[in-house]
């Protein structure tokens, strides 16, 4: 359904992500909360031969998981920066198309908009399920940011060459920070906020924790 003719070298996946760059929108508050959110992570097996999708649905804020899913298969594109989602979202969208509870909102284990074509998973994923979406990175890919107070939810903003592309977030007192940026359908105020309310005591938001630790466990 989703990775029919998926791109299997650059030119194609550059010609892909030029097509669906312009459809991210994070403009406009997020209205309300979500009931479900979802975390997805993936792995890498074989020496990178085998993709590992893991997606974890909760309740939202700090509930318990409701649902989790695993799908693997043969890695699809070679390793090319920038170009990360078209390696890992086959995967994911295969675990996505098992899931039974279809959440509002998702948190990526990687970028959103804090990318050098403001077009990492999140927002790749976001605009192919026409979701909200969320990339939660533990490093920077592109733009400055002032280090943040030790506290938790003490912030500053990711700067792009001169744009807001998301946040440096303190998610744990004392604990190095996390990069956060809107992916798709969510504005840069509340990616922070909804990052920051997914926490459950942990560097990561539970969502994107949970399926870190099921990616790298699951058979």
């Amino acid at each position: 359904m989703f990775t029919e003719n998926w791109p299997s070298n650059f030119s194609e996946a550059k010609a892909v992500q030029a097509s669906l760059q312009g459809q991210v929108s994070v403009s406009g508050r997020f209205d309300g909360l979500p009931e479900y959110v979802a975390g997805v992570d993936v792995a890498f097996r074989e020496g990178g031969a085998v993709t590992v999708a893991a997606i974890c649905v909760l309740l939202y804020p700090g509930g318990h998981c409701v649902e989790q899913v695993c799908f693997s298969e043969p890695t699809r594109f070679p390793y090319v920066p920038g170009y990360l989602s078209f390696r890992e979202l086959p995967a994911v969208l295969g675990a996505w198309l098992q899931l039974r509870t279809k959440p509002q909102l998702v948190m990526c284990d990687g970028q959103g908009i804090a990318h050098p074509r403001r077009f990492g998973i999140a927002s790749h994923l976001g605009v192919l399920l026409n979701l909200p979406t969320i990339g939660v990175a533990k490093s920077r890919l592109v733009g400055d940011a002032c280090e943040p107070g030790k506290n938790r939810g003490e912030s500053n903003p990711l700067m792009a060459n001169d744009e807001h592309v998301g946040w440096l977030l303190r998610t744990r007192t004392n604990v190095k920070p996390l990069y956060v940026s809107p992916g798709h359908l969510v504005d840069i105020p509340s990616s922070r906020a909804l990052v920051l309310a997914a926490g459950n005591g942990y560097r990561l938001p539970e969502p994107t924790r949970l399926a870190d630790k099921l990616s790298k466990t699951r058979t």
